[in-house]
């Protein structure tokens, strides 16, 4: 006869291998999982760190210390330690994201939900109950590189707001008494919201080990897929591909400068809606054009914040327009005001009461508020309060638009992650180790000009 214990172990297996398939592919940690216990310390750490940050108030401008800022909280079971808060604290902000917000989707009552990976790395991965948040543990090694490089990070991401790279919202040691010291970090997650998200990819811009097998025909679980199951499709944007094109350049550029390679282009591919395929009827795109048109004549009013329209690093002298670009204002500006009555209809910003531009913007507002004086008796209040809930990049509705760009058909989420391999001694070996064993064939460990190059041709091979 079998025994209990065997018996009991086999009915949690195969009750976790259920609510893998219930949370497509997602495991709920919930009492009975390994890293309850951890997950528990997290929210509990993230708490208290947050209401840290909401106690006190950020400082005008960053100093040298707050990079170098550790912060220490005891609990009960644990240490937590927190580093560069203020700077995160910053990011955040800047995302538009309020830190209660932040704390109430990290620290839920909902079960942190463990993401099973096909990634080689080692890393152990969980989303937030809501899947907005990423949380990823890190070594010691990894981490030190971020937080060394992480004033040079904010710069690129001050200069380029629109940049695809990942972001990084905060780092985090747990000390546990008699257990090694556990680093994570926590990231916006690239595939959010994901409702209709109908595929998605890890792109590496090379073919050996780069074939995932789908998940049956049918079935609801997560695979993430790779470069060789995207041959033969296309990102179509039409209009945007210039300005993908250009992203792509400028953060891999910077990439190579802190030369890291191995880093992946996270894509997913989502249907737009019926409605949302006729950009000239969206009221928030005339708003859009508005807001390009009065970029592209005036200087910046901030220079912290500010949209840089630099040109790309290999394409000087070519500007395309950015989606949804408005000027890097300061926070106000995401709340901008759109009066509408029956028979008019104009953009106010909530400090001056109007433009307070030159005649020229003025004109460019004027002919815009023409457009929007026609679409007045036709926009209710609930589509008004959906538009002034945006955040000051004018894209989709989302609480995650840096990482969202839209075509004709699809909506895509896109944004490049891992980026902590360093091109040491070890891959340098494991270059020539790969070179003799795959003649004639793309791999992933080259040097980083290589792996920059390689990647921005297959994005511009794959894109129309």
């Amino acid at each position: 006869m079998e025994p209990r214990r065997s018996r009991t172990v086999k009915r949690r297996m195969w009750g976790g291998l259920r609510q893998q398939w219930k949370l497509l592919g997602l495991f709920e940690i919930d009492q009975q999982h390994e890293f309850y216990s951890l997950t528990c310390m997290m929210k509990e750490g993230l708490s208290t760190a947050i209401q840290n940050t909401i106690d006190n108030p950020l400082p005008e401008e960053l100093s040298d210390d707050d990079f170098r800022m550790e912060v220490t909280q005891i609990h009960k079971e644990f240490r937590m330690e927190s580093f560069a808060g203020p700077v995160f604290a910053s990011l955040r902000r800047s995302l538009g994201m309020t830190e209660k917000e932040y704390q109430l989707s990290l620290s839920s009552e909902g079960h942190y939900l463990q993401f099973i990976s096909n990634s080689k790395s080692k890393a152990d991965f969980f989303l937030t109950n809501d899947k907005r948040f990423f949380l990823k543990t890190q070594n010691k090694r990894e981490v030190r590189f971020l937080l060394s490089n992480l004033k040079i990070y904010m710069e690129h991401l001050e200069k380029y707001p629109h940049s695809l790279l990942v972001k990084f919202l905060g780092v985090h040691r747990i000390k546990i008494p008699h257990q090694r010291k556990k680093y994570f970090i926590v990231m916006q997650s690239v595939f959010y919201p994901d409702e209709r998200i109908h595929s998605r990819y890890d792109i590496k811009g090379c073919e050996v080990s780069r074939w995932t097998d789908p998940a049956p025909e049918g079935s609801q679980v997560i695979v993430v897929l790779k470069d060789l199951n995207f041959e033969g499709h296309f990102i179509t944007l039409d209009q945007q591909r210039p300005w993908l094109l250009r992203q792509v350049e400028i953060d891999t550029d910077f990439l190579q400068t802190l030369n890291v390679l191995d880093y992946s282009l996270l894509l997913a591919e989502q249907p737009l809606h019926q409605d949302e395929r006729h950009h000239s009827l969206s009221f928030a795109t005339l708003i859009m054009r508005t807001k390009k048109s009065i970029s592209a004549i005036t200087t910046k009013r901030n220079t912290s914040r500010s949209m840089v329209t630099s040109s790309s690093p290999t394409h000087a002298g070519a500007a395309p327009s950015v989606p949804g670009t408005v000027p890097e204002e300061d926070s106000a500006d995401l709340e901008s005001q759109t009066d509408c009555g029956m028979d008019q209809c104009h953009v106010m910003d909530m400090r001056g009461g109007g433009s307070g531009g030159t005649e020229e913007e003025e004109d460019v507002i004027s002919s815009e508020q023409e457009e929007l004086r026609g679409r007045g008796t036709r926009t209710g209040s609930a589509e008004l309060r959906d538009f002034q809930a945006q955040n000051r990049r004018l894209l989709p509705n989302f609480k995650n638009p840096l990482h969202v760009i839209d075509g004709p058909e699809q909506r895509y989420f896109i944004g490049i992650i891992d980026i902590f391999t360093v091109y040491g001694f070890k891959k340098r070996l494991e270059h020539l180790w790969k070179r003799l064993r795959h003649p004639g064939r793309s791999f992933s460990t080259v040097s980083p000009p290589a792996y920059c190059s390689r990647l921005c041709q297959w994005v511009q091979g794959h894109t129309k």
